[in-house]
């Protein structure tokens, strides 16, 4: 004889291991979006990098050449 206790919990489990499982799938979605994201950044972050470095460099000859400048 089975406990009617053990249905509502095999009940329970089910929609509980339904839910993970939809969590999961939710999580690696956002996991894949987060990469992306990521590697845009790094491209930005490459981008803004070489702007300092030419502005680096624009100060410098700028300075340099200052005595020409009137």
């Amino acid at each position: 004889m089975e406990s009617p206790h053990e249905h509502q919990q095999a009940l329970l489990l089910s929609r509980i291991i339904g839910n993970i499982e939809k969590l999961n799938e939710s999580i690696m979605v956002m996991n894949r979006s987060l990469q992306e994201v990521n590697i845009q950044n790094m491209n930005v972050e490459l981008v803004a990098q070489m702007f300092k470095n030419y502005q680096s460099n624009v100060l410098f000859h700028l300075e340099g050449n200052s005595p020409f400048i009137s």
